[in-house]
C-alpha cells in the first residue's frame, strides 16, 4: 500500500475519496441499510429499503428515517469537495407516504456554495415512483479536510 496525496486528486477523484472516508466511519448510514449510488463534486444519489423496523404507528415510513437518509445525501454532497462541511440548518416537507417495501432514492444537488456556507436541495423518490420528501439543507464549512490522503494498493 501506498499514500497518494489527494492535492493530486480531480475533482472526481477527490469526490470519491472523501465518501469513502466518510462511508467508513458513517455507521448510521449503514446500519439503516443506505447504498451510496454515486457521488459526484456538489452531488450524492444514495438508496435505502424501508424495512418493517421503519415503519410508524399508521404503517407508513417514519418521517425521522426519510430525514435521516435525505440528511445523509446531502453531507455527502456537501463533504464531496473534502472538505469537512455540517449542517447549519435543515428544513423538510413530507409530500407522500413511503411504505414497507419501497425503496427510496434521494438525490441531492448543490444550488448555491460560496465561502463556507451552501445550499443544497434533496428530492427522495420512491424507485420507479412518486416523490415522498423535498428537503433542503444549508451547510457549513469547519477546520479540517474529510481525508488528507488514502492508501492504494502497489
Amino acid at each position: 500500500m501506498s499514500e497518494v496525496d489527494t492535492s493530486t486528486l480531480s475533482p472526481q477523484e477527490l469526490a470519491t475519496a472523501a465518501s469513502d472516508a466518510m462511508w467508513q466511519r458513517d455507521h448510521a448510514a449503514q446500519a439503516l441499510g443506505m447504498e451510496r449510488l454515486s457521488v459526484t463534486p456538489g452531488q450524492a444519489t444514495l438508496r435505502m429499503a424501508v424495512r418493517p423496523d421503519m415503519v410508524n404507528g399508521h404503517h407508513i415510513c417514519h418521517g425521522g428515517m426519510i430525514f435521516a437518509l435525505a440528511d445523509t445525501a446531502f453531507a455527502y454532497s456537501c463533504n464531496s469537495y473534502n472538505l469537512n462541511t455540517v449542517a447549519s440548518a435543515c428544513h423538510i416537507d413530507f409530500l407522500s407516504p413511503a411504505r414497507e417495501g419501497d425503496v427510496l432514492e434521494a438525490v441531492a444537488v448543490e444550488r448555491s456554495a460560496a465561502g463556507r456556507t451552501g445550499v443544497y436541495d434533496v428530492t427522495v423518490s420512491v424507485v420507479g415512483g412518486k416523490t415522498v420528501a423535498l428537503f433542503r439543507g444549508k451547510s457549513y464549512r469547519i477546520k479540517g479536510e474529510v481525508t488528507t490522503s488514502f492508501a492504494t494498493p502497489d
